[in-house]
């Protein structure tokens, strides 16, 4: 007769895997301090999450429960948004302030609690309220379920490498100064790499120093947490091969230079297969038009195990500034992984075919400085924040906060990309979108070239989203879409239309609730290049939104 426990251990045997673990519940403290920081031979205070600048990573598996307790230390109101979680019916978690919450206010504290679901990889989370995320951020990482393997070789090791902006002043009165004169707000003083700018003119900063032994395989988790501008990133030597962006697999592919987006994750294999050396890492900005950036270029090192002492570094040049090609390889050549384990299902018959164009314009302002002032603008709508937030006003049924009559299309069709109209004033309004629920989206995000034409790194909240196709010019509703690709597009939540050109991303609308679409440009999104979708509920609880949280910030 085989004893009781050995029989249990031998059907534990059979049936059990690692992948069957249930998810578990992950739990974590934010306190929003203000610190005294040095960069660039100079001090001042900033906001921090635990007084770390980035902030602290955020770990778990595909298929957790995270809460989160973020505590309002400062005087400033703060909100939390995890950027790309898709947050299915938990939009009381999404963060975007005056979206779909109201602002923790100081002295107060809310949960986020949140699940995450059919996603792997690297996403960040960043503050969602006027320019906080400037130092309010820092990495997401998201591991596979147990026993379930990455679909690419196994990193000997994995470091997280956060891009960032900083400014000598304080930046919330960079843009206050910038909003009174109605004209664009200064550009950082320098980038950053996991916080560090490096070595510059007139101040010997410190860097970042990536440590590595030879013959080992990285595996790099790359964030672009940059306030307003997209960047390259190269490390001198060496080739890295990617396996994923946005927390979505891709088929992978080597690549020299890294093109990243504001807002936007890549994850990278580096191999440590050069001579015993150090290296140097480097960001730049990429802009391929009359816009003003921040020109310096933040630098770091890659250090072999054993480098003999005072060895000189191997340099790398940067792509120029305005290197496009440079960019378009990149993005193009971007495919999701479309395996039997992670395939693709893109949206084929579309609900609403939407043309957003996209852009900044010039209104009247007597107290400006020019008697005008620079706004953004989707479909010529400006978009006003509401007082109270979206997503309470439509779970409550509040009248008065927001219209759902947001043109799903230009009022009066025109050259995008031509000639600027001599009018170039838009309309100003709190409007969404209507979608029912599980119908079925295309966006053609369109530049325009009112002012200057200008690549904008586009973010969608609550869906992850395919860019089935992009193109310079204007959009060609007939032609264009002979050329999408709807087998394997990348997937993504944040994607950067080109400069005077054109981006058509596919979702499903299966998550109720309000979602903010916005350029990534904090500057845009203040000046009101921004609009939000309202997703309806479907037929029973689990197609409904979430009820509120009893802590819900009040406004």
């Amino acid at each position: 007769m085989i004893p009781l426990r050995v029989l249990a251990l031998f059907l534990v045997a059979i049936f059990w895997h690692p992948s069957r673990v249930e998810s578990v519940v992950r739990h974590y403290k934010f306190s929003v301090v203000r610190k005294n920081i040095t960069r660039l031979c100079s001090t001042k205070p900033i906001i921090t999450v635990n007084g770390k600048f980035p902030g602290p990573t955020l770990y778990a598996r595909e298929g957790d429960r995270v809460i989160v307790r973020v505590v309002n230390h400062v005087k400033d109101n703060v909100t939390i948004h995890w950027h790309g979680v898709r947050q299915l019916r938990t939009g009381w978690s999404d963060g975007p302030a005056y979206i779909t919450q109201c602002p923790i206010q100081t002295g107060q504290s809310y949960i986020y609690n949140f699940t995450l679901t059919r996603q792997r990889g690297t996403l960040l989370w960043h503050a969602h309220i006027n320019w906080q995320r400037a130092t309010v951020h820092g990495a997401i990482v998201i591991l596979p379920k147990r026993g379930v393997p990455y679909p690419f070789p196994k990193p000997d090791k994995q470091e997280i490498i956060i891009f960032g902006e900083w400014w000598k002043s304080d930046v919330e009165a960079v843009i206050k100064q910038a909003m009174k004169a109605g004209q664009p707000p200064n550009v950082s003083d320098a980038h950053t790499i996991n916080g560090l700018p490096g070595p510059v003119a007139n101040c010997t900063s410190k860097g970042y120093t990536l440590h590595v032994e030879t013959g080992k395989i990285y595996l790099l988790r790359i964030v672009n947490a940059a306030v307003n501008e997209e960047l390259f990133f190269r490390i001198a030597g060496h080739n890295l091969t990617i396996v994923e962006v946005d927390a979505m697999y891709t088929k992978p592919f080597q690549t020299d230079t890294i093109f990243i987006g504001p807002g936007q994750t890549t994850t990278a294999l580096l191999a440590a297969d050069q001579s015993i050396g150090k290296y140097l890492m480097a960001i730049s900005p990429f802009m391929d038009t009359i816009v003003a950036t921040d020109n310096q270029t933040a630098t770091g090192i890659l250090r072999y195990k054993g480098i003999a002492p005072f060895s000189t570094t191997s340099l790398t040049s940067m792509p120029p500034r305005n290197a496009t090609p440079v960019t378009s390889s990149f993005m193009d050549s971007l495919r999701s992984l479309n395996s039997k384990t992670y395939p693709v299902i893109v949206p084929l018959k579309i609900d609403h075919s939407l043309l957003f164009t996209i852009g900044v314009g010039v209104n009247p302002c007597p107290t400006c400085v020019n008697g005008s002032r620079v706004v953004g603008d989707i479909n010529n709508v400006s978009f006003v924040m509401p007082t109270t937030a979206l997503l309470q006003a439509h779970y409550y049924n509040i009248t008065g906060v927001f219209t759902d009559d947001f043109p799903g299309n230009p009022l009066i069709p025109f050259n995008y990309t031509g000639s600027t109209p001599q009018n170039m004033q838009t309309n100003n309004g709190t409007k969404v979108y209507r979608l029912a629920y599980n119908s079925t989206v295309q966006v053609v995000l369109q530049g325009n070239a009112f002012v200057a034409p200008e690549s904008h790194p586009t973010h969608l909240h609550g869906f992850d989203f395919f860019v089935v196709g992009n193109g310079v010019g204007n959009y060609d509703p007939e032609n264009d879409p002979k050329n999408f690709n709807l087998v394997d597009p990348i997937g993504r939540n944040t994607i950067s239309v080109p400069t005077g050109g054109w981006t058509a991303i596919r979702f499903r609308a299966d998550n109720p609730g309000i979602w903010f679409l916005h350029c990534h440009l904090e500057v845009h999104t203040t000046w009101g290049l921004k609009m939000a979708f309202l997703v309806e509920n479907g037929k029973g609880p689990n197609e409904s939104i979430l009820p509120p949280p009893s802590d819900l910030p009040k406004c």
